[in-house]
């Protein structure tokens, strides 16, 4: 079983997020040549406070 995780920020809209597991879980069926029961799809999202970039915190770089 493949399994796709994805890590980004949260996505508050549900549907687009319904939309996202979706489209991942239909690449990779594609790909794959695999049922969708066989596809999972992992989404870990940060939240600006617990992501750091060039050594900063993303909520301090606004």
């Amino acid at each position: 079983m493949p399994i796709i995780t994805l890590e980004g920020p949260k996505i508050t809209d549900l549907e687009k997020r319904r939309g996202l597991v979706r489209e991942l879980t239909d690449a990779a069926v594609k790909a794959y040549g695999l049922s969708q029961e066989k596809i999972i799809v992992i989404l870990h999202e940060n939240s600006r406070e617990q992501v750091g970039v060039a050594g900063e915190l993303l909520i301090d770089r606004d």
